[in-house]
């Protein structure tokens, strides 16, 4: 059995205060050695703080390869940030010293979560930090599948953009992993597998398979059927501000999102400039906050639901996830902002998700510990992840195809990349090529120049997410959506479309997928929040009813 890694404890044990504001809502139980609090697999679980004795997190409990992820003393609580957003236990939590554990019933932790603001930035921040620390050291989930294998690069993506902690064994390099294959009685073409601790063995997963494992919070309503007076499709910051907003003033909100909630800002490293957060934010303590915001007024969320189509009739509007699910709604808030573009290398696509990365969380820099990388691009989000992964790798070349970063990037980080002698700016350069073996290990330039790196990061302007909708929506030559003054008035009700609304009644338009937006935090946020007063505009003008 390995040893505790000591990071993942609390900075410090919660206060006489903290414990008494828990104690208020939980049970206190006298416990065992060998107790199991919960295990891995169970749908949900309950806060636990130890009073008396100790307390150990535990991956693969039982088995022979049982790992010791934490240990937990007096004053201190198990869990992290998938107990608040509905994902099922991935590990296991067993008393080892026996004495007293406080029991807080989830429903009563989202409830302090609520109201009290200090106890419950404490929980937050704690929960995150040990969610990145489990993405670090790859526990939970396995995926076994080959680098080669398109199915298995995709499949490592979504659980990235997820941010849910996987171990991947590469048929290709890891002899272990053809050995467990043997072990399991897996053939080669139902590969890849996803091994779900206290689950069914996952054999090639389907996006349907893979949103009915990690698609729903225990307290979803499964009745998408019905029609909601709300729908918000994307869960990135605008897309979340508006779900907060609508449910907030009273509409029946559901908010569906292909991966997990904060879409592209959720896999930034650090937002350090969102007004009210002079130290800046995580991407994904952002989305996780927006998230539980949402939550608690009762927004209706689903995650790893892809929407692939689009209709409307009568007033009322349907879409349709890749997993067959169906929402349907009064009115439709469109959120799903945009991709980054890829690289137009040769050969690029066998090293996506590989050694070509287009997202820098620690899900992809822990690929590239202590070596050299590269970062493409000369906006915001390339800066912020050379920034990021300077604190691991070592150069960062930050390649630019402009003459300089003063027209594209914000002061700031310009300041900060100029004063780290981490990062080597190139400007005026173009990729061209790589070179690899068994894995990446080179950028070819155009000025004939290779440079030796083990990783590349790609951001390079975006395209929208609009594929979806079919042509059945206006949008501008590069597939944004036109919303407002730039449509002309509808011929039913010989209006003009509202801010935000695009040229079908009822649906609007926030965030980077509308035409003419600008491409910041804030300003999704204010979109989407904006986008909910025009919802009530809407229908008083079209004589409906004021929901």
């Amino acid at each position: 059995m390995e040893a505790t890694n000591p990071a993942w404890t609390p900075v410090a044990p919660l206060s006489g205060d903290q414990l008494k504001k828990l104690g208020t809502h939980g049970t206190e139980i006298a416990v065992t050695s060998g107790t199991i609090l919960f295990s891995a697999g169970d749908a949900s679980y309950d806060l636990f703080v130890v009073l008396d004795g100790s307390a150990d997190v535990v991956e693969r409990l039982g088995e022979v390869s049982e790992r010791v992820v934490a240990s937990y003393g007096p004053a201190e609580f198990l869990g992290e940030i998938g107990m608040l957003t509905g994902e099922r236990a991935s590990l296991a939590g067993v008393v080892r010293q026996p004495g007293r554990v406080l029991r807080v019933p989830l429903d009563q932790v989202q409830l302090l979560m609520a109201h009290e603001p200090d106890l419950s930035e404490y929980i937050l921040r704690t929960f995150l930090e040990r969610r990145a620390n489990l993405v670090r050291k790859g526990a939970g989930l396995t995926v076994i599948g080959s680098r080669y294998d398109e199915r298995c690069r995709a499949l490592l993506q979504s659980f990235a953009r997820s941010r849910i902690a996987v171990k991947w064994m590469d048929l290709e390099v890891q002899p272990e992993a053809e050995a467990l294959l043997r072990e399991l009685q897996v053939p080669l073409k139902d590969l890849p597998i996803v091994i779900v601790p206290g689950r069914p063995l996952m054999r090639n997963p389907q996006p349907a398979d893979i949103a009915a494992e990690f698609g729903e919070p225990p307290t979803a309503i499964d009745a998408d059927q019905d029609v909601c007076d709300l729908l918000v499709v994307g869960g990135g910051p605008g897309g979340l501000a508006a779900a907060v907003y609508g449910a907030s003033e009273g509409l029946q909100t559901a908010l569906i999102d292909a991966a997990a909630f904060g879409g592209q800002a959720g896999t930034s490293s650090r937002i350090e400039n969102y007004l009210g957060f002079p130290a800046g934010l995580s991407g994904a303590e952002l989305a996780a906050r927006g998230a539980i915001q949402a939550a608690k007024f009762g927004v209706r969320l689903h995650r790893n639901a892809r929407a692939t189509a689009f209709a409307s009739s009568g007033g009322i509007h349907t879409v349709t996830c890749d997993d067959g699910r169906a929402f349907r709604a009064c009115d439709v808030i469109i959120a799903t902002g945009a991709n980054y573009r890829r690289l137009a290398v040769p050969g690029i696509e066998a090293w996506e998700g590989n050694g070509v990365y287009y997202a820098a969380t620690v899900a992809e820099a822990r690929y590239a510990l202590g070596r050299p990388v590269a970062v493409i691009g000369g906006a915001n989000s390339a800066g912020q992840a050379a920034m990021f992964l300077s604190r691991t790798s070592d150069p960062v070349h930050l390649l630019v195809r402009g003459d300089d970063l003063e027209h594209s990037m914000s002061r700031y980080l310009i300041d900060a990349i100029a004063s780290n002698p981490r990062i080597l700016l190139q400007t005026r350069v173009e990729a061209v090529g790589i070179t690899a073996d068994s894995s990446l290990t080179g950028l070819e330039l155009a000025n004939g120049a290779t440079l030796d790196v083990s990783a590349v990061f790609v951001f390079i302007g975006a395209t929208p997410c609009t594929d979806w909708l079919d042509g059945q929506l206006a949008t501008d030559d590069a597939g944004f959506l036109l919303t407002g003054h730039e449509l002309n008035t509808f011929p039913k009700s010989n209006r003009a479309p509202f801010t935000f609304e695009t040229s079908v009644p009822g649906v609007f338009c926030v965030g980077d997928v509308r035409s003419g937006s600008v491409k910041r935090v804030a300003t999704a946020v204010g979109e989407g929040s904006a986008a909910v007063r025009i919802v009530f505009e809407r229908r008083r003008a079209d004589g409906l009813e004021i929901l």
